[in-house]
């Protein structure tokens, strides 16, 4: 009897060591498109968190161009990983990426940014873990509209900076989503102003909310959206530059990324209003270990999942983030 267990005990222990062993051996690639914005920053850190637990390797990589990309590509090839996510700098190199992941028998799972064909249709056989863009930008119109009533402005009387990066799907959705909501609550379209802005910075974002702002010095009240956190806060850097209250400037940011949080910890209240955050713990450690479970047991991962948004606050940003998994 005692052999019977000592046997059955060691071949548990073996299973587990060959378990621990095979984990091991897996190599995953994570390649974000601008590795210096703090969304990215957390999707990785969450990423890092499912290679602990399950013992794989992470390879972090930032890639700010199709070249750079399709370098990564290789670069996992000849590491030996076994597949990769990326959130590509250009959705349309999509069908290189595919060809370029095959190539080096690389599983494929974009995150945030969908890959597009030549003909702009999504492709839809590459696992994708996404947010609803226009449910998101809604949200973010939705308080706007809110905050204009609350504190009793006429719209007529109220700009929109519209800071805008069209070559980018995700982008439009948002964007739209939050001015469809104003113009159903009667805001003129005629007060929507664009400021495209060459990257999705706040640099860029300021500057060219800072046109707008010059070009329409009479309005006096103005709202904006953007893409994300850092495209408003850039329209809100613009409103203080050219000498706008914060009271006069309502500012609805995307993502709940560190720079906003860092704006409501501020002592007093800016002109950035709200954020709709959208976590990125599922995007980062749900889509690493989705890959995982695609290598190591051939579980592949649902070809499209979509992830929501909750609006955040000056007075209840903490509680947000606890309720969303990410204090």
């Amino acid at each position: 009897m005692r052999f019977i267990k000592a046997f059955a005990l060691a071949g548990t222990v073996a299973i587990f060591a060959a378990t621990s062993a095979f984990a091991s051996d897996v190599k995953i690639g994570f390649i974000v498109k601008q590795p210096e914005e703090p969304w990215f920053q957390d999707e990785w850190k969450f990423a890092d968190q499912a290679a602990k637990e399950k013992g794989f390797t992470l390879v972090k990589i930032g890639a700010q161009d199709g070249e750079k990309v399709q370098s990564a590509i290789d670069n996992l090839g000849a590491q030996g990983a076994q597949g990769f996510i990326i959130c590509t700098p250009d959705v349309k190199l999509g069908p290189g990426i595919v060809a370029k992941a095959a190539a080096n028998d690389l599983k494929l799972m974009t995150v945030d940014d969908r890959l597009v064909s030549a003909d702009g249709s999504a492709l839809e056989d590459v696992p994708h873990m996404g947010i609803s863009a226009t449910k998101i930008g809604e949200a973010a119109g939705e308080a706007i509209v809110a905050e204009i009533k609350k504190r009793g402005w006429d719209m007529k009387e109220v700009g929109a900076i519209r800071v805008s990066y069209d070559q980018l799907p995700t982008a439009v959705d948002r964007v739209e989503g939050a001015l469809s909501v104003l113009k159903a609550n009667g805001f003129p379209e005629a007060n929507i102003f664009d400021a495209p802005q060459a990257k999705t910075d706040t640099e860029a974002a300021l500057n060219a909310s800072t046109v707008v702002l010059n070009k329409n010095a009479g309005i006096k009240k103005w709202v904006a959206v953007g893409l994300n956190d850092e495209a408003v806060l850039g329209a809100v850097r613009a409103t203080e530059t050219v000498g706008i209250p914060a009271d006069s400037m309502i500012g609805v940011g995307i993502g709940g990324a560190e720079s906003a949080i860092n704006e409501f910890k501020k002592p007093s209240p800016t002109g950035f209003f709200g954020t709709v955050i959208i976590s990125p713990k599922r995007h980062g450690y749900e889509t690493a270990l989705n890959m995982y479970e695609w290598i190591a047991n051939g579980k592949e991962p649902e070809k499209l999942i979509l992830t929501a948004g909750q609006l955040a606050l000056r007075d209840n940003y903490e509680a947000v983030r606890k309720d969303l998994g990410i204090e």
